[in-house]
């Protein structure tokens, strides 16, 4: 049902904020905010301009028919507008529903390696290729914060942030367990094997989304190991931070200096304390539902990539596309797998609106 009134007041405020930017009397933080508001709003204006086009069309159709020379035009007008008025209806209530605060954020990302051994952290390491270089193609950065890699090109843990506009609002859907089914390069006889790993999506916070007090962490340093330069076992420039209210333990030694490990794990730290704040909220609001596309459950499997049929299926939506290569390669499958887990989850949310 669209609320006529509601469109109207969007008009107003649009126009209101219009008015503020082009006067010059403002700036700064807050000609920026006013800004970030009116570009949410320039999405949907044309939807409302649409809309109110269609119902004055509708009217004044209504008002032809009882002229007989225009009665056959206007009963054709009549028919094609009404037809079109419940799609109109359908994307203005989609692009009302109540946006995430985090869409627009930046994300970091976990990818562990699950069961399956060297197979299981080798597909990581394919998971984290096919981010990557969806990343490069959305024109985000991405950088690693902290990575456990194996002798035969895979990680059994990697951390790594993506910045750009709205990554979160696209990346969210990745969380969950991923498996894959194919003949691992360690398999002699040419076997089919299983393995998974885990992704996890936090959208990164600002400072003022969360507020650490010192007493409230325990910073230990100590020596690197593994890969991460010449620096590693070197100088005691790993950081570990211990969050005490919460239990979580961050720890980065990827950087090479104490104090580069230390903000790239205070990052960390602050968006894994966003993220529980975030579904703490969730949950309390929506006691009675939680989406199935878009929970962010990171123990439910969510996708197997099947090698032998080149198929990736996605099994929350139920939608497969055999287009696996394209998909790990970060292309325009993992787009439209995307697109669809976005779509879906506004039809559930405009469903439970109902």
């Amino acid at each position: 049902m669209i609320v006529e009134q509601k469109l109207k007041d969007i008009q107003s405020r649009a126009a209101d904020i219009a008015n503020q930017m082009n006067s010059g009397t403002i700036g700064g933080d807050e000609l920026t905010k006013l800004s970030k508001e009116y570009s949410r709003m320039a999405e949907i204006l044309p939807l409302i301009d649409e809309y109110f086009q269609t119902v004055q069309g509708i009217a004044d159709a209504n008002e032809m028919l009882s002229d007989p020379e225009l009665k056959a035009i206007a009963a054709q007008q009549l028919d094609e507008l009404k037809h079109a008025l419940p799609d109109i209806e359908k994307k203005l209530q989609i692009a009302l529903l109540p946006r995430d605060a985090a869409d627009d954020n930046g994300v970091i990302m976990e990818i562990r390696a699950g069961v399956g051994g060297e197979e299981s952290a080798l597909f990581a390491g394919d998971l984290f290729n096919q981010y990557k270089s969806y990343a490069m193609r959305q024109g985000w950065k991405i950088e690693i914060i902290e990575e456990t890699a194996t002798s035969l090109r895979g990680y059994k843990e990697v951390v790594f942030k993506i910045d750009g506009a709205g990554a979160f609002g696209r990346m969210k859907y990745e969380s969950g367990i991923h498996r894959v089914q194919r003949v691992p390069e360690t398999e002699a006889a040419g076997r089919v094997h299983t393995s998974a790993a885990s992704v996890a999506v936090l959208p990164q916070a600002k400072d003022i989304d969360v507020v650490i007090d010192d007493k409230d962490i325990r910073i230990d340093i100590f020596r690197a190991s593994g890969a991460g330069g010449q620096h590693v076992n070197k100088t005691d420039s790993a950081v570990r931070i211990t969050h005490f209210p919460s239990g979580i333990v961050v720890t980065c030694q990827n950087e090479r200096s104490q104090f580069q490990n230390k903000a790239a794990a205070m990052d960390v730290l602050r968006s894994k304390l966003y993220e529980k704040q975030r579904m703490e909220q969730q949950n309390a609001s929506n006691a009675s539902r939680r989406s199935m596309v878009g929970s962010g459950d990171r123990s439910e499997k969510i996708r197997t990539y099947n090698f032998p049929e080149q198929r990736v299926t996605d099994h929350r939506i139920k939608l497969t596309l055999y287009k696996l290569d394209d998909i790990l390669a970060g292309g325009n499958g993992l787009d439209e797998m995307i697109d669809a887990l976005i779509a879906a989850d506004q039809l559930e949310r405009l469903a439970n609106m109902e």
